[in-house]
């Protein structure tokens, strides 16, 4: 096969797979995890179940596939909104973070809410990291702070601490909607300044001494 084939070959693999991950975030969005199935998606892409599983393994292999293209949309709408003072940079993405989630209840629920059964082989943390761009913008304002001695220790531990409040907030919301948190987005934004608060107070230790390494 020449070089130019193999290339054209390559582009509508990307194409079908592109075209199959978005097919995935709407039927997300219309019916849940639930609604969610190969045979969903094949035919909702108007192919055979087989041709799916030449893209992805299983329904695990999708809701990963999901998940990195929800960052890739979610750091887009970050760096969008990046304002020059390092707290209301970060209270920016907080914000994006908040109208991302609440704004897509099911795609969340089943992108950030499922437990992930695999991860990618041989793959450590950090470098999960590396290629979780929404996760990059988060790190890199967490560096602006330190450097501006609003905030004191370990990047990645602060970085983790505020995703932690973030995503804890944004799901209470939606699985608890009867409860009296108020205007949602302003739920949101207030455990993200308590949190902020409360990591300025003291010097942040590491989350671990041990490097993060996923499981075989």
């Amino acid at each position: 096969m020449s070089s130019s084939a193999a290339q054209r070959r390559e582009l509508q693999k990307a194409e079908l797979r592109a075209e199959l991950v978005a097919a995935a975030h709407a039927l997300v969005r219309e019916e849940g995890y639930e609604g969610l199935t190969i045979r969903k998606l094949a035919t909702r892409v108007g192919y055979a179940p087989m041709s799916v599983y030449s893209y992805f393994a299983d329904k695990q292999e999708i809701l990963m596939a999901l998940a990195e293209d929800a960052f890739a949309d979610l750091a887009r709408r970050m760096r969008q909104n990046q304002p020059e003072d390092p707290v209301e940079a970060m209270r920016a993405a907080l914000s994006e973070y908040a109208e991302f989630g609440l704004g897509n209840p099911n795609e969340y629920r089943t992108v950030f809410m499922t437990e992930k059964l695999k991860h990618p082989p041989e793959e450590t943390f950090d470098e999960m990291e590396r290629e979780n761009p929404a996760f990059q913008i988060i790190i890199e304002r967490v560096h602006a702070c330190l450097a501006a001695g609003v905030l004191k220790g370990d990047a990645r531990a602060i970085a983790t601490a505020l995703w932690t409040v973030a995503h804890g907030s944004v799901s209470l919301l939606i699985t608890f909607p009867f409860y009296p948190f108020g205007d949602p987005k302003a739920y949101v934004m207030r455990m993200g300044d308590l949190a902020m608060a409360g990591l300025a107070a003291s010097e942040t230790p590491p989350l671990t001494d041990e490097p993060g390494k996923c499981p075989g």
